[in-house]
């Protein structure tokens, strides 16, 4: 499923300066940008810049991010799910996941998730989406941020409610292993109800099995 990608941005005043959030950017403008060095949530820095400019060239890729000056400090990331996952199985062309948010240490606290998801929404192309996000607590940073999983898991629902991501249930074994982890979703406007059924079979397909 091809969408134009239309470009947004806007200003963020923080204590250590003005941010920019922008996108969907371009991989070349991805590249030209430096990429800040703590940024190593889930590879090390200089490999997720690789990684992120290869998502910012794939079809449906998206990549957002927040700028200060011309180093990215944070991001977002929305792309097809993971073929080894089962929200692929259901081969739902218009359901793309939010597979990655980091921000900086630095710049925590300054709601910058939250401008990362508002921005990320601006586009109206997202209302003929079905965006889901995974939210695993072993990738979060409880160490950095001092916060237990449940105090870290509020966090994350208020930023991703920015975006209009909502909790929803599932039967899926990696989101049960823990019940601090959860699935969030956004159905657009123009989603076709076939979609949403198949959303919806896909979250539990465990159901008649014993």
């Amino acid at each position: 499923m091809e969408h134009k990608k239309t470009y947004y941005s806007k200003e963020l005043e923080t204590p250590d300066g003005t941010l920019f959030i922008e996108g969907p950017i371009t991989s070349e403008t991805l590249a030209s940008y430096e990429f800040h060095n703590e940024l190593t949530a889930f590879r090390p820095a200089e490999q997720q810049h690789k990684a992120l400019i290869g998502i910012a060239d794939l079809v449906e890729g998206r990549i957002i991010v927040a700028r200060h000056q011309n180093t990215v400090v944070g991001y977002v990331t929305y792309l097809y799910p993971d073929p080894l996952e089962r929200w692929s199985e259901g081969k739902i062309e218009n359901l793309i996941e939010l597979g990655a948010i980091e921000v900086i240490p630095k710049f925590r606290g300054c709601s910058v998730g939250k401008n990362l998801l508002m921005v990320s929404m601006m586009d109206d192309a997202m209302e003929d989406y079905i965006i889901i996000t995974t939210e695993y607590y072993w990738h979060w940073d409880l160490k950095g941020t001092n916060l237990n999983v449940w105090e870290y898991r509020k966090v994350m629902e208020k930023m991703m409610s920015a975006g209009g991501l909502q909790w929803y249930a599932t039967d899926d074994p990696e989101i049960c292993s823990h019940p601090a982890n959860c699935l969030m979703a956004r159905i657009g406007k123009r989603v076709d109800t076939e979609s949403i059924q198949r959303f919806d079979r896909l979250r539990f397909m465990n159901r008649f099995m014993y």
